[in-house]
Formats: C-alpha cells, structure tokens, sequence
C-alpha cells in the first residue's frame, strides 16, 4: 500500500475577503474530489485572504499510479486561473 500526498501553496488573485477565498478554494477542492478521488483539505493560512496551503492525499496499491493521480492533480491546480502556485511538494509513504 502506498499513500501519496501532495502539498501546494497557492496565491489566490482578487480575494479581498475570506468568503471570496472560500468560494475559490471549495471549488478547487471540489473539482480535485471529483476528478481524481482524492482526500483534500486545506492546511495552512485559513485566515489569509490570499493565500491557501491545500494537500491532496490518494491510497493506492501501486506507488505509479498513485504518482499518475496527484501529477493529474498538479496539472489542476497549476491551470486554475484564480491562483498561482508558489511552492509545492510531492511525497510518498
């Protein structure tokens, strides 16, 4: 069994309140969840109007696929035109 988890911290453009941030970060979430199955949250700067830290998780009994889904996931996130990514990172345990 391998678990994969992939972390990234994202900048969000025109979020000058945390219920315009909630907007962009629930249906990022949301589209992660139902495009790749994976487990998401949001980890980091919960009080920050534009900035979000959210980490997608994914079981898996191959190590490559579990690789395939989260690099699926990055290529999401990074085409997400509200939000850049700052940093990101990619672990398997």
């Amino acid at each position: 069994m391998v678990v994969g988890l992939a972390v990234w911290e994202l900048q969000l453009f025109g979020c000058s309140s945390l219920k315009e941030k909630r907007m962009v970060v629930q249906s990022l979430k949301q589209r992660l969840h139902n495009q790749f199955l994976v487990s998401v949250a949001e980890t980091a700067y919960q009080d920050v109007h534009q900035r979000c830290e959210l980490a997608a998780c994914v079981v898996s009994a191959d190590r490559r696929h579990a690789a395939a889904v989260l690099a699926s996931a990055d290529r999401l996130v990074a085409e997400e035109g509200r939000a850049r990514i700052v940093d990101s990172y990619t672990t398997f345990y």
